[in-house]
């Protein structure tokens, strides 16, 4: 609140494809492909289907290899068969009929069927040549009949000779090898961190899970990890798992609840340090204690943490190495207490960090993420519109976040915006618990007039460092706050219902309000 009266507020499927070079026969365009009785794609020789010959008028066959003009006169030649893989068979020219007796009706046998067709008894010839030239043409359909039968059978063993590689290639690709992929078989070993980044497929966490020496092969992790439905629930982090496991167990150990580390959120308006509710005597974890306790590694009762205390000597460190950004370098080297450096410049939201990297490293992603996502706001350019430089902006956030409900940030902000530059003090009771490491809606005279780089009722101007990590809201708030000429706000009740004004006397008014609701009474 503003004066004494403010409170504090808180991937593989197999599917049919069209046919290829390599996948099956495809009789080319041409000649030898309007032969009707091979355009089944199984090869079947359709049923003869006797029509009572007056002489073989053909009128269908369209057989581009006998339309020379010449046809009629000419010895036949059978030419070179060039099937669709660029191999070719030769076959002997026919001996030739022109002396032979005339042609005698008998039984003939279907390859296929071994049904007896009856043949015509009678076979003109006045109109389509000699019965020679005739007895060519359906010698010559019979070779194309055996050929076609030949090539489909080549092609079903080609089908099945490359689909019988590929399942080959396809399972070495996939599991690397004839036989099943090393696995352990021990009972395990220290426990180890496997990070699993956004986007990683079940075989690039198979490849980390084999480099740290979690199991003994990839494709062993691979095989576990495609039978167990846990493997969709993993998020990116960072997990805990015992070396030199079977590769089933590391499955269910990366999948099983607990499994993760170095993992927290960090919720908005959340400070450094603990702080101590003076109501309840509730102690509010801070950062530093979250990062502690999301370190540990190992079994309960045997784990491996970062200590706090580690943490707040890193915290206090050289500013290059804790990824200060240039825009607040300057004011936090001028920050009087080193422990509260840091404050505000690890912002709010769910974070993820290796757990066994050393404290610094650990602050330094953390700093440096979280410059980067304020910087997405415009925090380097907005403090102009107010009269701020970007660490004030952030200062102010920190303030309006404590001090406000989201749907009054930006009216907040623009109070102190009106207070500093009429040269008003703040007068705001976060900044008094701030000092104190505790929280509560009233302070005491004593409290607000201790003298400290945070208290705004004491000092003028804002205070050191920002009380707190201010979300995205605060944030933008503070860098565009609403128009308006409000100088006084207060709380009123337990809701939250804030009141503005721009006079002392209205701002007193409102007070009693808050009065009456008993929202100002100390546990001091």
């Amino acid at each position: 609140m503003s004066d004494q009266w403010r409170p504090v507020g808180e991937n593989a499927h197999y599917g049919r494809r069209a046919p290829g070079p390599g996948d099956r026969y495809v009789p080319e365009e041409g000649p030898e492909s309007a032969d009707t009785g091979y355009s089944d794609p199984g090869y079947a020789e359709p049923a003869y289907q006797d029509s009572g010959y007056s002489g073989y008028s053909d009128s269908g066959y369209s057989d581009a290899g006998y339309a020379d003009a010449g046809y009629a006169d000419a010895e036949y030649e059978d030419r070179e068969y060039r099937d669709g893989y660029g191999e070719s068979a030769d076959y002997a020219d026919p001996p030739e009929y022109a002396d032979r007796p005339p042609y005698t009706d008998r039984p003939r046998y279907d390859d296929e069927t071994q049904v007896i067709r009856a043949i015509p008894a009678e076979v003109g010839v006045a109109s389509h040549g000699s019965r020679a030239q005739a007895r060519r043409r359906r010698q010559a359909s019979d070779r194309r009949r055996r050929r076609g039968k030949w090539v489909g059978s080549l092609a079903a063993v080609m089908v099945l000779v490359v689909l019988g590689g590929l399942l080959f290639v396809g399972g070495k690709v996939f599991f690397g090898a004839d036989d099943p992929p090393a696995d352990y078989a021990g009972p395990g070993g220290e426990p180890v961190v496997v990070e699993v980044s956004p986007g990683d497929t079940a075989e690039q966490i198979a490849r980390s899970m084999a480099d740290k020496d979690v199991v003994a092969s990839s494709n062993a992790f691979y095989r576990a990890a495609l039978l167990d439905e846990g493997m969709n629930t993993v998020q990116p982090g960072f997990y805990s798992i015992p070396s030199r496991i079977p590769a089933a167990q590391a499955v269910s150990a990366l999948v099983a609840p607990g499994a993760r580390v170095g993992h927290m959120v960090i919720s908005e308006g959340r400070q450094l340090h603990d702080s101590r509710d003076v109501q309840t005597e509730a102690v509010k974890k801070g950062i530093y204690t979250l990062i502690a306790e999301a370190s540990c590694i190992g079994a309960e009762g045997a784990q491996q943490c970062i200590e706090y205390d580690e943490l707040n000597t890193a915290g206090a460190g050289d500013l290059a190495d804790l990824g200060v950004p240039d825009w607040a370098a300057d004011a936090v080297a001028n920050v009087p207490d080193r422990d509260r450096q840091l404050e505000g410049l690890i912002a709010a939201g769910s974070w993820d960090f290796d757990p066994t990297a050393d404290p610094t490293a650990i602050l330094r992603k953390l700093v440096t993420e979280s410059a980067a996502a304020y910087e997405e706001t415009g925090i380097r350019t907005a403090g102009g519109h107010v009269g701020m430089t970007p660490y004030e902006v952030l200062i102010s956030a920190s303030l309006v976040e404590r001090e406000a409900k989201p749907d009054d940030f930006a009216k907040v902000a623009r109070v102190i915006v009106n207070r500093l530059a009429i040269g008003q003090p703040l007068q705001f009771d976060s900044t008094v618990n701030y000092s104190l490491d505790t929280t509560e809606l009233a302070t005491t005279d004593a409290d607000r007039a201790e003298v400290t780089p945070w208290n705004t009722y004491a000092s003028p101007g804002l205070p050191a460092t920002p009380i707190a990590s201010p979300s995205i809201a605060a944030l933008q708030a503070a860098e565009a706050p609403e128009q308006g000429d409000w100088t006084y706000f207060v709380t009123i009740d337990q809701a939250g219902t804030t009141l503005f004004s721009n006079s002392y006397d209205e701002h007193l008014s409102n007070t009693r309000h808050a009065l009456q609701s008993g929202i100002l009474d100390s546990g001091r």
